[in-house]
């Protein structure tokens, strides 16, 4: 399952519409502080990709890992709400990218830790 809050939708709208942007997001496992992370980048849907279309954003993520994870959601935090320190290096607000299962092979640290608490 993937879920985008309505919070996330409207930076990444925002976001896409100033720059003239069509492309798909993608939810990835990606090298982050101390392991394997979940991130969002600017991509095209594959064929093993699971997508899920909203407004008019569409949100793409392989299969393997969607299953490995379960449940996905991409949020944004406000940087007075955001108080874990990870985001955007102290606070700083941003996109948080959850899950309900750790990153395979994340090798902990905190790729772990912010896979399934902070999102950073």
């Amino acid at each position: 399952m993937l879920e985008l809050t309505d919070a996330a939708t409207g930076k990444l709208e925002e976001y896409l519409n100033q720059n003239n942007i069509t492309s798909a997001i993608r939810i990835a496992a990606m090298n982050g502080c101390g392991g394997l992370t979940l991130g969002l980048a600017l991509d095209e849907k594959k064929e093993n990709d699971a997508a899920v279309e909203q407004g008019g954003l569409s949100l793409i993520i392989d299969n393997e890992l969607l299953q490995a994870l379960e449940e996905v959601k991409v949020d944004f935090v406000e940087p007075e709400d955001s108080g874990c320190g990870c985001s955007g290096g102290g606070g700083g607000g941003g996109f948080a990218v959850t899950s309900k299962n750790p990153l395979p092979n994340s090798g902990g640290g905190c790729g772990n830790s912010c896979a399934s608490d902070c999102g950073c």
